[in-house]
């Protein structure tokens, strides 16, 4: 830590590389110690929440509290196996990135209840603004991890036609948004689309995510401001998984307070919860989507988790943060709910073998199937008049003339 006689402050990690790191520091509720309070309390009186940390499962993955929901068997195999594909489809496209298939990947390890949850308790017609690390919003609602593949290595069948970066996905049919580079810019577009939703008195609402280090943005804060001004329906999601590249939370404000508490300034309820809880997720989702459809207003989400692995294949962890000397404390979110399923007896680990052995089959036939139509090196690409399309509805003269030059006709 830096600090002068004048007071001025520079933050510093608990541990940097050539030093053993630990996650001594962190402080959390017991499991089922927060109250959860009726969707349309006075965002006053729940001022504690910001501060405090949602949990349902407890050490032995029992669920308890208040906001244990209640969740069929059939339900939770659906979140299990959701988390379980999009970790496998992420173990496979860092794999092929580094084959030289594509250019760029980014993986969720650790963070899969974050989107997988949120999907199982938002409706299908809800609208999803993420970021870069909730592909699980996708596993989750189905959409084809083929299109996805394509999307990562611009490859022939690509719906976006190679315009994107890879992971930056786009699905209308799915309720995903349009995934931007510039980072807050999604909280903008979520409010501005809830607030076209209430205005036409439709029932579907928005949501969206970013990191910790993306609410020191300016996008943030308009954000926040309209949708409190306006009582927009939207679930406003940040992902503290503790580094925003290769800057900890505290360069974002995080040794002051936390995240949650700056929804506080602007009158939305905001509440704080593990992230790595699925169950713990979904109720805090739920509570916040009834609480959008019934016509009071935005909540203010923080989800507290770890990003385990490096922030893209580009990053290395090592270089900026300590390798930490045991795992981060609350756990890892497939594990837990296995565990969780399992005590609850309605899973077995000898199912769980099986339904992983499907899983890596799946997402093995999906690959091989994509990469049948191209590759970043190998394989058919799109004809480069594909650049013209998409881009008005009526083409301009000027425009069909330049494209009928490039065809040669």
């Amino acid at each position: 830590m830096l600090k002068n006689s004048r007071g001025f402050h520079v933050p510093e990690p608990q541990a940097r590389p050539g030093s053993e790191g630990d996650f001594a520091y962190i402080a959390y509720d017991a499991a089922g110690a927060v109250d959860r309070p009726p969707v349309d309390v006075d965002p006053k009186e729940i001022r504690d929440l910001a501060y405090r940390l949602i949990r349902v499962l407890d050490d032995e993955q029992r669920p308890t509290g208040p906001w244990r929901p209640d969740l069929a068997p059939d339900a939770l195999k659906a979140g299990l196996r959701a988390m379980m594909v999009t970790r496998a489809y992420d173990a496979r496209m860092v794999r092929v990135q580094r084959q030289g298939k594509t250019s760029f990947y980014m993986k969720c390890t650790g963070e899969e209840g974050v989107a997988v949850a949120a999907a199982m308790a938002l409706e299908r017609g809800d609208m999803c603004f993420p970021t870069y690390r909730q592909q699980g919003l996708l596993v989750a609602r189905n959409w084809p991890l083929f299109e996805m593949m394509n999307q990562v290595y611009s490859n022939s069948r690509d719906r976006l036609k190679g315009r994107q970066m890879p992971v930056f996905y786009s699905s209308r049919e799915a309720g995903f948004f349009s995934i931007s580079g510039n980072l807050g810019t999604q909280y903008s577009q979520a409010v501005g689309w809830a607030m076209g939703a209430a205005a036409d008195e439709a029932r579907q609402i928005a949501a969206a995510w970013i990191g910790e280090g993306a609410t020191a943005e300016g996008d943030f804060h308009y954000a926040l401001t309209f949708a409190s001004v306006y009582q927009a329906p939207v679930i406003l999601n940040i992902v503290n998984n503790q580094w925003a590249i290769s800057s900890f939370s505290g360069i974002a404000g995080g040794e002051r307070t936390t995240f949650a508490a700056r929804g506080l300034a602007y009158g939305i309820p905001a509440l704080r919860v593990d992230g790595n809880d699925y169950l713990a997720v979904y109720a805090v989702t739920a509570w916040a989507a009834a609480r959008a459809r019934q016509g009071h207003g935005p909540t203010v989400i923080e989800l507290f988790t770890y990003r385990a692995e490096g922030h893209s294949t580009s990053d290395d962890p090592s270089k900026y943060r300590a390798a930490p000397a045991c795992g981060w404390p609350l756990g890892d979110p497939i594990e837990r709910l296995k565990v969780h399923m399992i005590e609850a007896g309605i899973w077995s680990e000898e199912q769980q073998a099986s339904l992983q052995k499907e899983v890596n089959e799946e997402v093995r036939a999906a690959g091989k199937e994509s990469e049948g139509f191209g590759t970043l090196k190998e394989g058919d690409r799109l004809s480069p008049s594909t650049m013209f399309d998409d881009v008005y509805k009526n083409m301009p003269t000027h425009l069909v003339r330049q494209r009928a030059m490039m065809l040669g006709n």
